[in-house]
């Protein structure tokens, strides 16, 4: 007779969001360690994954296919399979996929572990210069129905506002923000963290707005943080 095997557990593991160096020691024991590992792409992933050598099964779970895969992966853990959640970089789950695997493992009463790790929001706000005690991180703003409500709401915080955003898109979160902060608003760019060309500028909106229209071509994946009225005041009295 075949033993019965006990559910498996669900781990949501950080990955590095540059700096390959920020993984840590636990984080690749479970990748070595769990009978799969859902990636939000498997070939971004298998850099990280053959630098670290780990060769664990690796399937595919992102924001086209998810619906359909989560049952599967959930189905293997109620078997008796552990499976680490990993996104392209950061913590799965913040904007990034793995709310609707984490939510259907806690509905089929499987156990849930997240490993603390690398995550671009917090190192942006702990060097950003803004009120670290009280924050709200909105990561990215939807691109047309809403985005003018939700940005008027947002100005009128008493905390710093953390956002994601495209390089591509910057300018036009900027402007639309001085639309209705005004242009001695304080913010900061934070850009290519943890990596070779990682960058703060600071200043008021009018000021990033000059700084972005004087680039040629700005990249890398971009937090962008707001300051709140009375920060702005006592920067600028």
């Amino acid at each position: 007779m075949s033993e019965i095997k006990s559910p498996g557990k669900l781990y949501l593991v950080p990955t590095p969001i540059g700096n390959l160096e920020d993984m840590t020691f636990r984080a690749v024991r479970i990748l070595k360690t769990v009978s799969l590992v859902a990636c939000e792409d498997t070939r971004t992933s298998g850099i990280l994954l053959s630098h670290y050598g780990i060769d664990t099964p690796r399937t595919s779970l992102h924001a086209h296919n998810e619906h359909s895969k989560v049952p599967r992966i959930v189905e293997k853990m109620i078997l008796g399979d552990d499976v680490a959640l990993i996104s392209d970089a950061g913590s799965p789950g913040i904007s990034d996929p793995g709310y609707l695997l984490t939510r259907a493992a806690l509905d089929a009463h499987l156990q849930i572990e997240a490993l603390p790790g690398p995550t671009a929001m917090i190192p942006a706000l702990a060097a950003s210069g803004l009120p670290t005690d009280k924050f709200v991180f909105e990561g990215f703003l939807p691109q047309k129905k809403g985005r003018q409500t939700r940005i008027q709401a947002l100005i009128e915080e008493d905390r710093t506002v953390i956002f994601y955003e495209s390089p591509h898109r910057l300018g036009k979160l900027i402007e639309q923000l001085r639309q209705f902060a005004g242009d001695d608003r304080q913010a900061v760019i934070a850009r290519e963290l943890t990596k070779k060309f990682e960058e703060y500028v600071r200043g008021s909106l009018a000021e990033l707005a000059e700084w972005v229209q004087a680039q040629p071509k700005i990249r890398g994946e971009i937090v962008f943080l707001l300051g709140s009225q009375k920060t702005s005041e006592r920067i600028n009295p």
